[in-house]
């Protein structure tokens, strides 16, 4: 296959005009407009101008069209799986919520599962992101506080097993256990320690990162407000070089001001767009469940009935990402890096995924110039297509 006529958005984080050559479910070659290659007998797709970009990677999610990860059905992941790819998502590290330790074990049994059957014409999943059940009360969010519990490195091992390794991230709050340092330094090449959930200051959130935790979830949301005097996990995330941070731009959970400050602050390359969305995305307002407990959702906000607190989001990362682009200032070359290869690295599959290059996989998204949908490519294969 030969996608002509595209702007490519290349692996130097910059677009080029040109082609890409596609051989079976990998990239071949780029090519420019000055060596366009012979086309007899290809496939060819004429992309019509369009931009070229890495198939996204949204590595903090919990689910969409009526179905959520921890609903513990193949089926419910299946379908996860189609819509997020008939955005332009094309690979998928869903996220746990903070319930009892057997059905979470439960849960990640059937994800490892999923994975070795899964839909070709669904994301690929890649991962799981455990965002409890070693978080703080505190700031519980939409978490169900009854299943909260301190870290313990047997529980988390028995999930690392009974996802046959495909739990990625398990969030911590340090300051709720006198053990937490010593639980990222017994647990952290085994899998990435985040901080989720947590109502840590800078000294327990900076031991943390300095003890080998390597990843900030939902920066800003669920962790102290960021102070002149109080810095928190915010600040401890800035200090921390090697950590990298999750940011939801929904345009609900943080001010855009806030978001350009937080790219400003912790550097493009440590930024991480996530969705953070829940089962009502692609579904009308109404009443949901996000870890069992009810939702209500109204245009772009959910909210827990019982307290009103932010419960996740209903936009999908591709839409995310037109926001960051749209209405908060950041580059599109940058906001494209930032749901594609960094949370590629993140993941540990960046030689597979995350960027157009040769040996790649041939996840490719072709976007129009309004940043609207045009088609979606899959491992060489056209799976949706919009006006092409």
């Amino acid at each position: 296959m030969i996608i002509k006529n595209v702007i490519v958005y290349t692996e130097d984080k910059k677009f080029t005009a040109g082609g890409i050559v596609v051989h079976d479910d990998k990239i071949e070659s780029i090519y420019t407009t000055e060596n366009i290659p012979d086309m007899l007998g290809e496939e060819v797709i004429d992309g019509q101008g369009a931009y070229a970009i890495p198939g996204l990677i949204d590595l903090h999610f919990h689910g969409c069209m009526g179905d959520d990860f921890c609903d513990n059905s193949k089926e419910a992941i299946e379908n996860i799986a189609k819509y997020e790819a008939s955005v332009g998502v094309t690979t998928i590290a869903p996220a746990t919520m903070t319930l009892p330790v057997e059905e979470l074990e439960d849960i990640l049994r059937t994800a490892a599962e999923y994975k070795k059957e899964q839909n070709p014409k669904g994301a690929d999943l890649v991962g799981v992101n455990m965002e409890g059940p070693f978080i703080s009360p505190v700031k519980k969010g939409a978490q169900d506080e009854r299943n909260i519990m301190p870290c313990d490195t047997d529980i988390c091992q028995r999930f690392l097993d009974a996802s046959e390794g495909l739990v990625k991230f398990v969030g911590l709050a340090p300051e709720e256990s006198e053990d937490a340092v010593a639980f990222v330094e017994a647990m952290k090449d085994k899998v990435n320690i985040s901080l989720a959930h947590t109502n840590a200051d800078y000294a327990h959130a900076k031991a943390a990162f300095d003890a080998g935790a390597n990843h900030a979830v939902h920066l800003f949301n669920a962790m102290p407000a960021f102070t002149h005097r109080e810095p928190g996990v915010v600040g401890a995330v800035s200090d921390s070089a090697h950590v990298m941070a999750e940011i939801i731009c929904d345009g609900v959970h943080i001010h855009p001001s806030m978001v350009r400050a937080a790219f400003k602050m912790m550097g493009a390359d440590r930024m991480i767009l996530i969705s953070d969305s829940m089962r009502a995305t692609g579904m009308p307002d109404g009443q949901y469940t996000l870890g069992g407990l009810d939702v209500k959702v109204v245009g772009n906000h959910a909210t827990l009935v019982s307290d009103g607190a932010l419960a996740g989001s209903v936009t999908n990362l591709a839409d995310c990402m037109r926001t960051v682009v749209k209405k908060m200032g950041i580059p599109l070359e940058t906001a494209i890096a930032c749901a594609t290869i960094n949370p590629a690295k993140s993941l540990g599959i960046e030689d597979i995924y995350g960027s157009i290059a040769p040996g790649k996989k041939a996840n490719i998204v072709l976007l129009d110039e309004n940043l609207e949908l045009k088609m979606v490519i899959k491992d060489g294969q056209e799976l949706y297509s919009c006006n092409l």
